[in-house]
């Protein structure tokens, strides 16, 4: 009897020791969550909603909004007190159709020029609430949250409240906004939903999958995310709202279109060239890429999705010395090292996938084992990340997983520009001799 109950003993000793040695690094996800319900509220038909910043252009900010009033003027008043407008604008209006639905009115209003690091009150519309947004600073260092695939449900929220809580400059959003999916009156609740940090800070963003809603012979592409998300393509010599780039205390930003032309012969990749010609990185040190479909991806979702692209504008990337690269598509979390060809290259770019914002479709939990040599760290975990260019040479970059309602930081590393190694005349010169 004895001996049973020591083994039973030795046994359940055993089975704890395991269990704790085996799961102390496993993360527990939690569960998914549901769609947000957004109740109808009763507003004025001239009041501002969906209030969102972006950049437009040297010391210029673009603010746009929606009425219900198609009569309601595309007015900006600012300055620097609260309640005190001494500088107004005027911009332009939109509106579209989308089968049975109509949009309100949507306002894109350009100020300037504004003084950087500073904040500024403002009203849109000439009545309504005032709104405060902050400029990013003129010089280092600039701090970047990034999250994609952001949707509207639960996590969502989360993502949204933990990025709030980070002190950060602007927001960088590598594609699938809303996840309205036809649905047209979701585009209006996605806007309702990040207008308390979009309205603040200025939210970068670039197309993806979910903002196609292209119906073949009755409705052109990009229709409501053009519509409503005006980034400043025109400033920076694009014609298309689908890619762009902008300069920002001493970071030169390419925001690209996973779902436009991307051979070498076309207008995006005629335009990348144009732009990367003009980056003076004695200027703008760091070289950052955003876009919608990874190009480094050991998770099982999206296999070679984004092999067309990369074929055709690596190598022009990675002439230019782009040092990080920001992608969304797979819902999940992984870093690589620098890279470039398929394979490890001090002088490639780190690789980011952060599609991770709190999309309705759920985690990719799968992954490709074992994991490539050039990934570095990879979680199907909701979450965000931020990017502290701190000076010239280097940058900190962290991941917050959304660990219930905490978020909790779980990948970090420094990262070395480009610009301060020998890299860039050695990538020119094996780009010259492709």
């Amino acid at each position: 009897m004895e001996l049973k109950y020591s083994l039973l003993m030795m046994f359940l000793i055993v089975s704890v020791i395991l269990i704790s040695v085996l799961g102390a690094d496993e993360y527990v996800r939690p569960r998914p969550r549901k769609n947000l319900e957004f109740k109808w509220r009763i507003r004025d038909s001239s009041h501002p909603h969906q209030v969102h910043i972006s950049l437009a252009g040297d010391k210029h900010m673009r603010i746009s909004w929606v009425t219900e009033d198609q009569s309601s003027p595309s007015l900006v008043e600012y300055g620097t007190s609260p309640g005190v407008y001494k500088s107004s604008s005027q911009g332009e209006s939109t509106s579209y159709t989308y089968l049975f639905y109509k949009s309100g009115n949507i306002h894109h209003t350009v100020i300037g020029p504004l003084e950087p690091g500073q904040s500024y009150f403002y009203r849109c519309g000439g009545q309504g609430p005032e709104f405060k947004l902050k400029t990013p600073p003129s010089k280092f260092p600039i701090t970047f949250a990034v999250a994609g695939d952001m949707g509207q449900t639960g996590w969502t929220a989360s993502t949204l409240d933990h990025i709030g809580q980070c002190k950060y400059d602007m927001h960088l959003l590598p594609g699938d906004l809303s996840y309205a999916d036809y649905m047209q009156h979701q585009w209006d609740t996605f806007g309702e939903l990040v207008e308390p940090l979009a309205s603040t800070r200025p939210w970068m963003v670039t197309e993806g999958n979910h903002e196609v809603e292209r119906i073949p012979f009755v409705k052109d592409g990009f229709a409501s995310y053009n519509a409503r998300w005006k980034m400043p393509f025109e400033e920076s010599g694009s014609n298309s709202n689908l890619y762009y780039s902008f300069e920002v205390a001493g970071v030169h930003v390419l925001m690209l279109g996973s779902y436009t032309d991307h051979d070498e012969y076309l207008d995006q990749y005629r335009w990348l060239k144009e732009d990367l010609s003009k980056v003076d990185r004695q200027r703008t040190p760091w070289l950052l890429a955003l876009f919608h479909v990874p190009w480094y991806n050991s998770n099982k979702a999206h296999q070679h999705e984004g092999d067309n692209m990369m074929a055709s504008m690596e190598p022009l990337l990675y002439a230019a010395g782009v040092d990080i690269m920001l992608a969304g598509h797979v819902h999940a979390y992984e870093r690589t090292k620098r890279v470039s060809g398929g394979k490890s290259d001090p002088c490639g770019s780190v690789h980011i996938t952060i599609g991770d914002g709190g999309n309705r479709e759920g985690l990719a939990h799968r992954y490709i084992n074992p994991s490539p040599e050039w990934s570095v760290f990879r979680e199907a975990s909701f979450g965000h990340g931020e990017l502290k260019i701190v000076n010239s040479t280097h940058a900190f970059w962290t991941w917050h997983r959304n660990d219930d309602d905490e978020p909790v930081r779980s990948d970090q590393v420094w990262i070395t520009s480009l610009a301060s190694s020998n890299c860039l005349a050695n990538n020119r010169r094996m780009h010259l001799n492709l």
